[in-house]
């Protein structure tokens, strides 16, 4: 910690929660962590108050892309933006990777990578998947020109990105099902071409993977929620119920001393009556 710094009992904000989250979805889904470590840390970041306690959830874990530990900021510098100019990257960048052929056998592009401005990528007797969803782009418009002979090529987009489909298919096809869905301000356009000769070129829109698992992460703790909520209606009613019961017999037996009290004037038959006189007493 830098001395001007402020100390680790600083309160941290919902931003702060949320970038330990984002490493721990990370780490979950490169295989750091498993599910219930993942589940019990992500409970304890959420739990969190003060940075102090959010800084050793993430220490064994490296940052996204790097080697080295993060460790949990200590100064409110502003949060990177995190849109579509953030990935965007431009200039001279021509990409990670700019071909990939695959004969009969596969090839992916997944993860974070920078998509070049045209990807040529081939698929005989073979199938290949080319994921957008967590890559930068070189510029912002990249064309995928994807040959699929005999096999089958997906190209995998986030949401608000603009695809144009401009493939021929010659006893296969293109899906165009993506095409039309408005882009997003800033977002890049992919357009989708090339050649499907007894083949086929998919194109999906998915979420990306932090994402879906930030999703579920939500429907589990609403579940959870939903379920505390109807253990403590069900507590409620059932406390309510045993104060009924308790109720009614306390006011049974007022009823039973009343009407004992109207039949038996003298109280001959209540408990502190008097013994009868036996012969045997003398």
């Amino acid at each position: 910690m830098t001395d001007d710094a402020p100390a680790p009992d600083l309160r941290a904000s919902d931003a702060d929660r949320e970038r330990v989250a984002e490493v721990l979805r990370d780490a979950l889904a490169e295989g750091r962590l498993d599910m219930e470590e993942f589940q019990e840390r992500l409970d304890a970041t959420y739990q969190a108050r003060t940075y102090g306690e959010l800084a050793p959830i993430t220490r064994d874990l490296p940052a996204s892309g790097a080697t080295v530990a993060p460790a949990v900021s200590m100064t409110k510098d502003p949060a990177a933006g995190g849109g579509w100019a953030d990935r965007i990257v431009g200039g001279d960048d021509s990409g990670t990777s700019t071909w990939a052929v695959a004969v009969m056998s596969g090839f992916q592009r997944k993860g974070r990578w920078t998509a070049p401005r045209r990807f040529n990528c081939l698929a005989f007797w073979g199938g290949g998947e080319i994921d957008l969803r967590e890559a930068n782009f070189a510029d912002r418009e990249i064309v995928v020109n994807a040959v699929a002979i005999m096999g089958g090529i997906d190209v995998i987009v986030p949401p608000g990105v603009e695809v144009v489909v401009r493939g021929v298919g010659i006893m296969g096809g293109f899906d165009h099902r993506e095409e039309g869905v408005p882009a997003e301000p800033g977002a890049p356009r992919v357009i989708v071409t090339g050649l499907a000769f007894w083949g086929g070129v998919g194109v999906q829109r998915k979420l990306p993977r932090a994402e879906r698992e930030r999703l579920r992460e939500e429907r589990r703790r609403e579940k959870q929620a939903l379920k505390e909520e109807r253990r403590r209606e069900h507590l409620e009613h059932a406390e309510e119920q045993r104060r009924e019961h308790l109720d009614s017999a306390e006011r049974h037996r007022r009823e039973l001393e009343e009407s004992r009290r109207l039949h038996d004037p003298l109280n001959l038959h209540g408990p502190h009556r008097q013994h009868e006189r036996r012969p045997e007493d003398g």
